[in-house]
């Protein structure tokens, strides 16, 4: 095995100590696919800590999951252009759901009276979702709350060695956006 000793040789091999929460290792070195798949742990920890900590928050305070306020803010930000909603689809895309479980978010939170949906006169076979102006309401009232558990989040995680490269890089896309993009972008490239 390639991490035994040699020959007559009694002494035990170095093997780099590991970070149990993201799996990466401490010391210096390893292949080059394996280093990416550190890389990769290492940003699905940050990933995890932060939607965790903001989940807590944002339920605490407001009754909302992470999942929730996504939705809720991504059309909150379709009253800049024409018509101020989106078809299920493509808020799917932008939540990063399937359609199934959109349509269930979409479900619970029209339940509550945060959201409406409404046939498209365009197309009658699509739906489009708009918030209410109670979920506005609620939106406003939850984004102090999802900013400041985000910034908690941050900083926690920038006290690992392992994840300040990562909690660097997001604070510095911060400082590089405009305050608002003119319009959102789905992950598909679509408007």
């Amino acid at each position: 095995m390639p991490d035994e000793p040699r020959g007559g040789d009694t002494a035990t091999a170095a093997t780099p100590a590991t970070d149990p929460a993201t799996g990466a290792a401490e010391a210096a070195g390893g292949s080059p696919g394996r280093t990416l798949a550190h890389g990769w742990c290492a940003l699905s920890s940050l990933h995890g800590r932060i939607e965790s900590h903001i989940e807590r928050a944002l339920q605490s305070r407001h009754g909302l999951s992470v999942r929730e306020f996504s939705v809720l803010d991504v059309l909150s930000h379709q009253h800049g252009g024409p018509g101020g909603h989106l078809m299920m689809n493509r808020l799917a895309a932008f939540v990063i759901l399937s359609q199934s479980a959109t349509t269930r978010l979409v479900t619970r939170l029209e339940d509550r009276g945060l959201l409406a949906r409404y046939l498209c006169p365009d197309d009658r076979r699509g739906i489009y979702t708009d918030v209410t102006p109670e979920g506005l309401k609620l939106l406003e009232e939850a984004r102090p709350t999802n900013e400041a558990a985000l910034r908690e989040a941050l900083a926690e995680a920038a006290k690992r060695p392992e994840l300040a490269p990562l909690v660097a890089a997001v604070e510095a896309l911060e400082a590089d956006r405009p305050a608002r993009p003119a319009g959102l972008t789905a992950p598909d490239g679509s408007r």
